[in-house]
């Protein structure tokens, strides 16, 4: 059987993009492993980041250790998420009576009225980017939908959450 040429050029690129993250599995390992519970997790985490780079078709060579750095710590982030959303799922399951407690209750819709609240004092293409998110669209949907660019709705969303931010912060006050 004759091997294709495409491919072992291919199988040559890979073994390279392989060496070029493999270089920097120490210097991730250590920065995943004060950030995540076990150093299994740690391991986890920078092999899926590998998997990424080395999968990700328009690698630059020169930004690689930028793009492994930033892609290890999103996935601390995201195992931390998703350890709290199993945390909360199996304290539900573990109680079948449980229900909030009334005043629980009333925080949350007191919250929500106040966020609502302020998102009606956002400016005018803040508040229709927000809006637009709140009902299930993606930034690039609701920037199709408002005829501006993903990167001018993008901004709108960012303006809008910092300052909806800050209104928390200082209503917490």
């Amino acid at each position: 059987m004759t091997d294709d040429p495409g491919r072992a050029r291919e199988r040559d690129g890979s073994r390279e993009r392989w060496h070029l993250v493999y270089a920097h599995r120490t210097r991730l390992v250590e920065l995943a492993r004060r950030r995540l519970p076990s150093a299994a997790d740690a391991e986890d985490c920078v092999h899926e980041a590998f998997l990424r780079a080395v999968g990700h078709p328009r690698l630059d060579p020169d930004r690689a250790g930028g793009f492994l750095t930033v892609t290890v710590l999103r996935l601390c982030v995201d195992f931390h998420r998703r350890a709290q959303r199993t945390d909360r799922l199996l304290y539900r399951l573990r109680d079948p009576g449980y229900a909030p407690a009334p005043e629980q209750i009333v925080l949350a819709h007191s919250a929500a009225l106040a966020m609502l609240e302020a998102v009606t004092r956002l400016p005018h293409r803040q508040r229709q980017v927000v809006c637009e998110r709140l009902g299930g669209s993606s930034t690039a949907e609701a920037a199709g939908r408002l005829g501006v660019s993903v990167k001018s709705a993008e901004s709108a969303l960012t303006r809008a959450r910092a300052r909806l931010a800050r209104e928390q912060a200082m209503a917490a006050l």
